[in-house]
């Protein structure tokens, strides 16, 4: 049987790089009738960087889903989708979470929850231009602004290892 086809728009924002941020997530899924269902979630947090939560983003979608799923995911952030498509993430995994210069990868804690969350899906990552004509990935932008805006917002416990 074929894996339902869902397609994901994520974005992360933070104010003050380190600062405030959030993240926004659409996820479109069309049923067999050709009904689309539209889920929007999104989270704050206090203090944490935007590739964080361009990565948490990802990470939060992929852990939404009930089944193995066939996703198109849409990203404006190049560091996530570069990452995926240039195959720097089979990299990292093969020198022990190293770069090149041998510095450790940032953001360990978080690319490897993005694995785990990975291995059920056949995903194709898409980079879109931000803040541009892609109406999914200006709701998510909104989404995530809105979310760091709150006036209660989340730690993000892996900031600062």
């Amino acid at each position: 049987m074929d894996k339902p086809k869902v397609k994901i728009y994520t974005d992360g924002a933070c104010a003050n790089n380190p600062g405030k941020g959030g993240y926004g997530i659409v996820l479109l899924y069309q049923k067999q009738n050709g009904e689309v269902i539209q889920k929007n979630l999104s989270r704050g947090f206090e203090i944490t960087t935007n590739n964080r939560m361009e990565l948490l983003a990802v990470i939060d979608a992929l852990n939404a889903l009930k089944n193995p799923c066939d996703i198109e995911l849409y990203s404006d952030s190049k560091y996530v989708v570069d990452a995926i498509n240039q195959k720097w993430l089979d990299g990292w995994m093969l020198k022990n979470w190293k770069l090149n210069t041998k510095n450790p990868v940032k953001n360990i804690d978080l690319w490897k929850k993005l694995v785990v969350a990975m291995k059920p899906h056949e995903i194709k990552f898409i980079w879109v231009k931000g803040h541009a004509s892609n109406e999914f990935n200006n709701l998510c932008d909104k989404l995530a602004v809105q979310a760091r805006s709150q006036e209660k917002l989340e730690i993000d416990f892996g900031f600062g290892i």
